[in-house]
């Protein structure tokens, strides 16, 4: 009886440590969060002459925040971290962009963001810049 559970056991170590060394890890997934030629404003862009540069950053703003009237001269990828972000383009009038909202943002077009919400809002901003160009600009 005793061999008969010793080899039952051998087997089932065997076929456990088989099917551990096939078992594949799974694949990585892609997250598609923005695909786009043409800004929130609608505005083809292009990329600034000069050596390439990017820059990424988390912008914070507390409740009742708001950046100052400025404007970019090359093309932003922006992805709403956390809470709610209110963007006046003023001619163009005002967008809402909540957790997980992606955009490019206007180029060569004054507006200023506030906190819309109650928390903090966070966002990550990845410039597709160049060496000597200016990310932003205040206008103020």
């Amino acid at each position: 009886m005793r061999s008969i559970a010793i080899a039952v056991t051998t087997a089932v170590l065997v076929a456990s440590l088989s099917v551990a060394a096939l078992a594949v890890p799974p694949a990585a997934t892609v997250e598609n969060l923005l695909d786009s030629e043409r800004t929130v404003l609608d505005q083809p862009f292009s990329y600034p002459q000069g050596d390439a540069r990017i820059t990424a950053a988390v912008v914070t703003l507390a409740p009742g925040a708001s950046t100052a009237r400025h404007l970019h001269a090359v093309p932003l990828f922006a992805y709403i971290l956390k809470g709610q972000l209110i963007v006046d383009y003023e001619s163009e009038g005002e967008r809402v962009y909540r957790r997980g909202d992606t955009l490019v943002e206007a180029i060569d077009w004054p507006h200023r963001g506030r906190n819309g919400g109650k928390g903090v809002v966070k966002i990550l901003v990845v410039y597709a810049g160049a060496v000597g160009v200016p990310n932003s600009e205040i206008l103020e």
